[in-house]
């Protein structure tokens, strides 16, 4: 599989295209990352440095890679967190330039806003350019529970009302929708669920609930989800790799007390998935 990778980078640490990268090369995928921001190190800290690159030098870089004439060669492209409106265009562009020249490419859209307790922490406007242009384009989008009530318009509190949700989402455009950090009035308490969603059905895996919130799991999440999807076609085994992977990824972690997730230690669960969780099917 060859990705079109739109996204952060950071020098130190795993966010961004440094946290999507390698797991997909490490699963034997060629990445093309084009970067959003060179960053020290991720904004959780409260102090970084490096550039935040403007949208018409994103753009320059991409249309460099269509020079090459290997554009049309992407099968997907995969975004994360979006600074501002114009570097959304920029990649919207890069879609529709990958989609016309490859018909069977993917747009995978990570819709980053927000979360539980902390609310939304992107600029003012975005989540509503999020929800009204980007979502609808895209094929894939893997929102955690907070961002998925803000693209349905509620507040959902059930299993059952969390599906609606979903559904009246893809009714605007994405097949697949994957939805991580879900909770509600049926899961286990020390638990939470992600829960898939596409046009063959609906699964949920649900896992212990471990006591750290790194940042990058997201991004990381999203990655190999798009890459085992494409590989399998199968929302339910894509799932069980996905959440195997990145919930050994959580454990390496905890173990090692960092802040930052331990992607390299933990690379042989990312290259073979654990087989830990099991999808059942909810529909």
């Amino acid at each position: 599989m060859r990705i079109l990778s739109i996204q952060s980078s950071v020098a130190y640490g795993h966010v961004g295209n440094s946290a999507a990268a390698f797991p997909l090369q490490r699963l034997g995928h060629e990445v093309w990352p084009v970067l959003t921001v060179h960053f020290s190190n991720h904004t959780g800290y409260g102090a970084w440095r490096g550039p935040l690159l403007a949208p018409a030098d994103v753009a320059e870089v991409i249309a460099g890679i269509e020079d090459r004439g290997v554009l049309g060669g992407a099968d997907a492209v995969l975004s994360g967190y979006q600074g501002d409106p114009a570097m959304g265009a920029v990649i919207l562009d890069a879609v529709e330039r990958v989609k016309t020249a490859n018909p069977d490419a993917v747009y995978c859209c990570d819709p980053v806003m927000g979360d539980v307790g902390r609310g939304m922490f992107v600029r003012p406007g975005i989540p509503e350019y999020l929800r009204d242009v980007v979502v609808p384009r895209a094929d894939i989008i893997t929102p955690n529970h907070f961002e998925l009530d803000f693209l349905a318009g509620r507040t959902t509190n059930t299993l059952a009302e969390l599906l609606d949700a979903v559904d009246t989402v893809r009714e605007r455009g994405p097949r697949h929708v994957l939805v991580t950090s879900v909770l509600h009035g049926d899961v286990p308490e020390g638990s939470l669920e992600v829960v898939a969603v596409s046009d063959e059905g609906a699964w949920a895996v649900t896992t212990p609930l471990l006591p750290i919130n790194p940042n990058g799991g997201g991004d990381i999440t999203a990655a190999l989800y798009l890459a085992h999807l494409w590989t399998t076609r199968s929302p339910a085994t894509a799932l069980e790799r996905t959440i195997g992977s990145v919930f050994a990824v959580l454990e390496a972690t905890l173990t090692a007390g960092t802040r930052e997730l331990q992607l390299i230690a933990a690379q042989d669960a990312i290259a073979e998935p654990p087989a830990k969780f099991t999808a059942r099917r909810l529909r």
